[in-house]
Formats: C-alpha cells, structure tokens, sequence
C-alpha cells in the first residue's frame, strides 16, 4: 500500500525536482516506511516516476519504488496489494523467471514482463499501477476492477501526462492549478452525485474508471482512450442449486479471506456488527483458529443506533480483543478540516468521520493492515434489496400475480412500508419505455434559490441528473444489472474512495475481501431469487452459505446501521459555529450566501424540516476555502 505520481513532459523544466518532492510530501502518509522518484530522459521528453511506500509484504529495501526490471527495459510504481503473489511466483519461477525479493511488486513487474497486459485477469488484488517500456517509449497506467486504488491524471493542452495517487499531489506537478468544476459541484450540491463518472471536482483532473487502463505513446505522442479491461459476468448460471451456490459462496469466500490475512504486519478487522464485517471476523477465526484478532468499532452515542451489542457478540464469539471509539459533535468540529483535506474532495456524510476514527483507533493501536466488509451490498443485493428492479424482474419471468405477492413479503421487513412495495410494484409495471418517457416528462430540472444558476447555465451546467441507465439486455436480471451499474459508478466507488482516503489518512491498509473479481462473477451469475429471496431477504445465499461460521444471531439480522452517525443533532449542537463558516460562501461566486443562511436559520429555528444537503453546504464551502480561497 503505498502513494504513486509521475508523468511525461517534453521539455523537463528547471524546477522539476521541487515539483516532485513537494507532490511526494502530499503523499507521505500513504507510505510513511520509504520514497523514491526517478527521472527517466531521452530524446522524446522526460518521464518522472514517484512513489512512496508503506510496507506491508517484504519490509526490506528489496521492495523499494521505482522498480526496474533487470534489463532496465521497464520502470514501475505501483500502489496496492497483490495478494495472489506466491502463487503467480512460483508460476513465473516454473517459466524461467529468477527474483531478488519476496515483495508482491516484484512479482507484478515480472507478471508484465512475461504476459504484458494479459497479466491483469490473473492478479487478485487492488492495485493502481503504472509500467514505463523504455523502448518502445509507451506508459501503461491500470486501475483494479472496483476502483479500491485511486489513479487520478491530467493531460494538458500540449498532450503531456500527469498522475498521482492523490488529487492534491496531482495539482503540485501542474504548471497551472486547475479550477472548480462546476457540473461537478453542482452535482453534489443538489444531487449528492460525486465520484460516479471520470470527471472530479478540478476541472481537467480525471480519474481513471475501475478496471480500466490506459496507454501513453510518447514516441507517437499519442494518448489512448481508456479501455475497460473487466467488467463483471452476469449470464444466469440456471443450472446450479441453491444449495450447491451457497457451497461456492462460502468456499469462494474463505479462500479469498485466506489470501488477503498475507501480511508481514498486525492485522486487524473494522468491525461494525453487521453481517458482512462480522463474517470477515468470523471467517478469520474459521481459517486461523489460534492467531489474536484485533477488532476496531465505532460506538453511537445515540443507542437507536448503537451497533455495540451485534459488535460484542462477534467478539465474544471469537475470543477477540475489542477496540472501541466513540465521537461527538466537538470531536467532529476539531477534526473535520482535516477530514475534508484527507478526502480531497467533498463527500456525502459525517458517517465518513465515524470511518475515519476507526482507522485512527487503529494506527493508534498498532494495526497497520484492516480488512473491511465493504462491497458486500453491491454483490450481494444489500440495503433493501432494490425492490423496484426485483419486481421488474419477477413480472418479466412468473407476472403479476406473483409480483403482488413479493410486494407485500418485501413490505413486511422492518424498515420497510406497503406503501413503498406498493409504489415499486406499480413502477415496475410500467413498460421500460413509458417509464422513461414519464420520467423526462416529470423531472424538471433542479434550480434551488440559494444557487446562482443563470451563471452556471452560461457555464454549461445542466440541471438534472446525469446517470447512465443500466444495460437494458436480460430479462428477468434487473436486479444484478443495477449491482453492475452501482458497482462501476453510482455508488460503491464513493465509498471505496471514503475508505482508501480515510485508512491512508493514517497509515492504515484497508483490504476489501469481498471485492474479488472471482467473487464477482459467481455472485452476479446467480439467479436473483438466490441474492434477494421470494421472501424479500437480503443477501439470501450468503446468510446460507456462513451458517457454522457466523452466529446465528447475527445471520438473522433484519436491520441493518453500519458506521452510522447522529448527523441531526451533532450538527445542531454545534450550528452557531456551522453558521459562520455558511457566511464563508460570499467568496464563492455561484452561491448566494444570504438565501443559504435564510434556510440554514429556517431550519435550525425549526420552521424548516431538516435536510441532508445542509451537511453538503458545509462540506463543500469549507472544502473549497481551502483550495480555492
């Protein structure tokens, strides 16, 4: 787990060196155990190539970046874990290949050697990376399939590349720093839309897709269009029981467990009670019956929310030795300034500082590996078990009789209401046709008062939505083309990116164990009445396939909170403070600071029903103070 940057210029200027350290110093915390930057020059330009390391796997100097093969034909940073590498090894020894280290980099550089990008759907693991062929003077830059590594780049108006691991250490090796994204911010200020396509929230700054790559040819000097190299399988396997699935899911599921407890540091796990980050403990002590488990939680204040039961139950069930943090409106105040430049850009809640702590608690205790329960819901069909998409696919296969029925089985789980399974059953009834033509009928576009938008639309911002709809291709598959969708773009690459910022922020690598391109598949090819059952159950055939591994308890858990915080009344508590830095938006030149402070007071007064774009307002006016100010 480390920080990587670099980039191409054509003319190396006189300050470079100080570019490259200044950006390496915007990293430090990404790998605090070592650092390294070469500049690579020849006739057609310069490429830099910059990394910083936490070591993880091989402590020794052995693993030092800029990695060189030894010809010196290639040149590679890379950021993430490998966790297959032992055995892509003594795969690659058996061809012929000699290593001079134990560290996973090695191993991946060699990988590329052997079978270039044919490399890539053999490796299991997280990675962004990027590989230098000094002779055919081509830079090969890969992002892993779920976007769990961040890879950010700019090419500017001379076609020269930049890149970095980090937003902020991108901007340093910029000869000028990019403004505001508008379309972007409008986005997340009305919509909460962020970190769901390739632009970010600096205007020219990219980030590279989950599971694409992306060719440079300075030779040519020609620039590639990104190209997906994985996306996930989801053919219907029909053949395969549902009992023999939950056999797969659990095997599939201890193996990738087993792979991703390789470490030469403590491990420890992030532990919020639920099903997933509870099966991550209990399938760790199921492996390893003896080693110590550390687990790290976030304890609510607020006990509607408290999670603290569930998370002593898996401890106690697996002998583990429990660290627990607790947090308030006054810690959320001292701390959230650096939370906001930790993040780089905007984020969506304060459940992100509840994360945040959980990685400090971590680092404070020694921990420098977590793994992490995250992606489950997206593979798994989690949440409330997209209803409207199910019952589209239950009329598309058995009609509206059985549709009914699902609707009001769905209805009965708490949290949820007849009235919503109601209002599915008759959206999902619609042909997908009239659905969408009554959809661009009825959104109008969004124009709050409280935004200059006559000034935004001569910027081209548009005010409405702007999603790709999923593929339109299998019947009776809904559900698992919305997973595909929500795994690519609409929402676990922001909460990946909340948790890569968040464990960085202190040293920490967060595994996501869940996230294997093999697990992927095989949950995605499931019939969908085996992820979301007739009952409405959620995550059906993982609940069956950890049944001896799991309490059962915790198993037949119908709620679900997570890292869960009292946003409401934390920012209350503290509103004369949140109400002078609201004043703060007189600078920014699209918001109109007096209708802001208006609704701030209508609702802080009570005469105004709260809203989770208060918390967005904050968010970004202090976030864009100190980039912009």
């Amino acid at each position: 787990m480390c920080g990587i940057l670099g980039g191409w210029w054509k003319k190396e200027p006189d300050n470079l060196n100080k570019k490259v350290e200044t950006a390496l110093d915007r990293i430090s915390q990404r790998g605090p155990d070592d650092r390294g930057f070469d500049l690579i020059s020849s006739a057609n330009g310069t490429v830099v190539l910059g990394h910083t390391r936490l070591s993880i796997i091989d402590l020794s100097k052995a693993g030092h970046q800029p990695m060189y093969s030894v010809d010196n034909r290639f040149s590679m940073v890379f950021n993430g874990e490998i966790y297959n590498y032992k055995e892509l090894r003594c795969e690659l020894i058996g061809l012929g290949w000699v290593f001079k280290s134990n560290s996973d980099s090695e191993v991946l550089l060699v990988a590329w050697q052997q079978w270039k990008d044919d490399c890539l759907n053999r490796l299991i693991g997280m990675f962004a990376f990027v590989v230098y062929d000094s002779v055919e003077k081509v830079m090969t830059c890969v992002r892993d399939p779920f976007g769990i590594k961040p890879f950010f780049y700019h090419i500017n108006v001379n076609g020269e590349l930049r890149f970095a691991s980090d937003v902020n250490a991108l901007t340093c090796l910029l000869d000028v720093k990019p403004g505001l994204h508008l379309q972007r911010a409008y986005d997340y200020l009305v919509l909460n839309d962020y970190d769901s396509n390739e632009f970010t929230f600096f205007d020219g700054v990219k980030h590279l897709m989950p599971g694409y790559k992306i060719k440079f040819d300075f030779n040519k000097f020609n620039v590639a269009e990104p190209e997906e190299w994985w996306s996930p399988t989801i053919l219907e396997n029909k053949k395969i029981s549902f009992k023999d699935a939950a056999q797969h899911v659990r095997e599939q599921f201890l193996k990738d467990i087993r792979l991703q407890l390789r470490s030469d540091v403590a491990i420890g796990v992030t532990l919020s009670g639920g099903i997933d980050s509870s099966a991550v403990v209990c399938a760790m002590r199921n492996i390893e019956p003896d080693i110590p488990i550390n687990t790290f939680s976030y304890i609510a204040q607020d006990k509607k929310i408290s999670e603290e039961h569930w998370v002593d139950l898996v401890n106690t069930n697996v002998n583990a030795k429990s660290f627990k943090v607790v947090a308030g409106p006054t810690e959320l105040l001292n701390d959230l300034d650096d939370l906001i430049n930790s993040q780089g850009e905007p984020f969506g809640s304060t459940s992100i500082y509840a994360q945040y702590k959980v990685f400090k608690l971590a680092r404070e205790n020694g921990v420098t590996v977590t793994l992490d329960g995250q992606g489950a819901d997206e593979l798994l069909a989690g949440y409330r078990g997209f209803p409207l998409q199910r019952l589209q696919s239950i009329i598309e296969t058995d009609g509206y009789v059985t549709a009914s029925r699902y609707a009001l089985e769905w209805s009965s789980w708490p949290g949820r209401t007849k009235k919503e399974g109601l209002i599915c059953l008759a959206g999902a009834s619609l042909p997908f046709q009239l659905r969408k033509k009554a959809k661009d009928i009825f959104i109008a576009p969004i124009k709050p008062d409280w935004l200059d938008c006559d000034a935004l639309s001569e910027c081209g911002v548009v005010f409405h939505q702007q999603v790709l709809a999923p593929v339109r291709e299998y019947k009776g598959r809904r559900v698992v083309e919305e997973l595909m969708h929500t795994i690519k773009s609409t929402g676990l690459t922001r909460l990946l990116r909340h948790g890569d910022r968040n464990s960085m922020r202190f040293s920490v690598e967060s595994r996501v164990p869940f996230l294997t391109t093999e697990m992927a598949d095989l949950l995605l090819s499931l019939p969908e009445s085996y992820l979301v059952s007739v009952k409405g159950e959620t995550k059906h055939v993982f609940r069956a396939a950890m049944r001896g591994i799991v309490p059962d308890e915790i198993l037949d858990r119908k709620d679900k909170i997570g890292f869960a915080t009292p946003e409401e009344a934390w920012l209350r508590e503290i509103s004369p403070v949140l109400r002078e830095w609201i004043k703060g938006a007189v600078n920014i030149p699209f918001l109109k600071c007096d209708q802001l402070l208006e609704e701030f007071d209508l609702i802080f007064e009570g005469n105004k029903k709260f809203t989770w774009q208060l918390w967005r307002w904050i968010n970004f006016i202090r976030w864009y103070n100190s980039n912009f100010k």
